[in-house]
């Protein structure tokens, strides 16, 4: 029965994230890149300096630069390591060229987002900001589409209590703390009615649950600001270990880049033909590149929504910026550290062990070092991704019951609840069903953000025909 179930979500989850999903997201991202002239590389220079320079006046409850980091926060997670490792491995060195072609359409993507979770947003008198597609998709696109917005609402709920805000990363932090600290279960713990566990897997809960608990009762405030100091952190001490990396392996950089660029259209060439064909090569890179920036899945401008601005345009600069921090920097150097090291070569080796393996072979540290590094990453990687999806849930919640406390409060410790059997629960169909969730939701999101590109055009010409004019207007004072 159990194998049948999980065959079952396998194939609904096929279907979910097939060829049609991706089509879809894929051909939003160019269609907004043709009629926005290629703004997110045009454009790239002026919004990496308002990622860090704050509107001043504006409505919203954070800094555009914490309503990011809180993106960050869930945007980054575990497949930034685990995930490109997986698609490195399946389909060659050429993946991560195809990653980052994902990347600059997802850009132009997640600026859309960002611009319309500005425009369609709701801030009431005390100053608490509610929006994203459910917004945009009832405002923007009719009353008559509201449907549209709840079924966004109602799966952005399913995806944060089950899936990629709870169980998945919690089971990443505590395998990534067993396989450092005890590798062998050396140390047992019997649990009356769950079984034997590794110490290190109870503490880790119990350390994980408090520091969760810890944060979520302070609300957005205590996220963002959270967010504002992991998500930099982690940030830097990941693209500090690959850059040393790097360096250490100066010599092979040259042909690891080689690889990744003849692998893209001729996998045959650097793989032996063990791979198969470019088409697979493309989907691995593309699929793992919209897993990881979440661009088109319409999460990210729940997030932005908060942001004190009163710009649409700005606040969408702003948000593309997390695409490029989390896949164009940040899968980029994980991919080119497992090709760099050959890790993918290795036969036996997938998911995390891959890039340990990088790691292990390309740093100048011993083994222990290096895996402890990785281990450090993973575990805050998780951890803001937990932070992360938890507001979003909360969000679509709030927006489907018309902000009930009570709804929210209940949500919260189930939420936390969740967080706390994570390390225990082995159930491989989790992954699955918040996969299937997670496609779901970007459905909705990216109907309302082709049906409105036109709003999203008009909005950008006229904020840079009076931006243009205010700079001139300026520079002749």
């Amino acid at each position: 029965m159990g194998n049948t179930i999980t065959q079952i979500l396998n194939q609904i989850d096929g279907l979910v994230w097939g060829v049609p999903l991706m089509a879809l997201i894929l051909v939003g991202g160019i269609l907004l890149t043709i009629r926005l002239g290629f703004l997110q590389i045009r454009k790239l220079p002026l919004a990496l300096k308002w990622m860090i320079q704050s509107e001043e006046e504006g409505d919203g409850e954070v800094s555009s630069f914490a309503a990011l980091c809180t993106a960050l926060s869930a945007t980054i997670g575990t497949g930034n390591i685990v995930g490109v490792a997986t698609a490195v491995t399946a389909g060659g060195p050429g993946a991560v060229f195809w990653i980052n072609l994902a990347a600059i359409f997802g850009m132009a993507t997640k600026y859309a987002e960002g611009l319309l979770a500005i425009k369609f947003r709701t801030v009431d008198a005390d100053g608490h900001a509610l929006g994203g597609p459910f917004y945009y998709i009832e405002k923007g696109m009719g009353k008559q589409f509201k449907f549209l917005a709840k079924i966004f609402a109602f799966f952005g709920v399913c995806v944060g209590l089950f899936g990629s805000g709870t169980f998945t990363q919690v089971n990443g932090i505590s395998s990534a703390v067993n396989n450092f600290f005890d590798p062998h279960n050396a140390h047992l713990v019997h649990i009356p009615g769950l079984g034997s566990y590794s110490i290190s897997v109870v503490i880790a809960s119990l350390v994980l649950t408090l520091c969760v608990a810890l944060v979520l009762v302070g609300g957005l405030q205590r996220i963002a600001n959270v967010s504002l100091i992991v998500v930099p952190f982690m940030a830097i001490l990941y693209a500090g270990c690959v850059i040393v990396l790097m360096m250490t392996n100066a010599t092979a950089l040259p042909a690891a880049i080689r690889e990744i660029v003849v692998g893209a259209f001729n996998p045959r060439a650097v793989t032996g033909g063990a791979i198969g064909s470019m088409i697979i090569v493309m989907q691995k890179g593309i699929a793992r590149g919209i897993f990881s920036n979440e661009a088109g899945l319409g999460s990210a401008p729940i997030a932005a929504a908060a942001a004190k601005t009163k710009e649409p345009v700005r606040q969408g600069l702003v948000s593309m910026t997390g695409t490029f921090i989390d896949t164009i920097v940040i899968c980029t150097m994980t991919g080119i550290s497992i090709v760099l090291t050959g890790a993918w070569k290795v036969k036996g080796l997938e998911g995390v062990a891959v890039t340990t393996y990088a790691f292990t072979k390309g740093l100048p540290f011993s083994a222990s070092v290096a895996s402890c590094l990785l281990m450090l990453c993973l575990v805050f990687f998780a951890f803001t991704t937990i932070l992360g999806w938890n507001y979003y849930a909360e969000r679509c919640l709030e927006y489907l019951t018309n902000n009930s406390k009570l709804a929210l409060n209940v949500f919260k410790a189930f939420y936390i609840l969740n967080v706390f059997i994570g390390p225990y629960m082995s159930i491989s169909a989790v992954w699955t069903i918040a996969d299937i969730f997670n496609g779901l939701m970007a459905i909705p999101n990216m109907i309302a953000v082709i049906s409105l590109n036109g709003v999203i055009v008009a909005e950008t010409k006229r904020f840079f025909a009076s931006y243009r004019s205010a700079a001139i207007e300026e520079y002749e004072s």
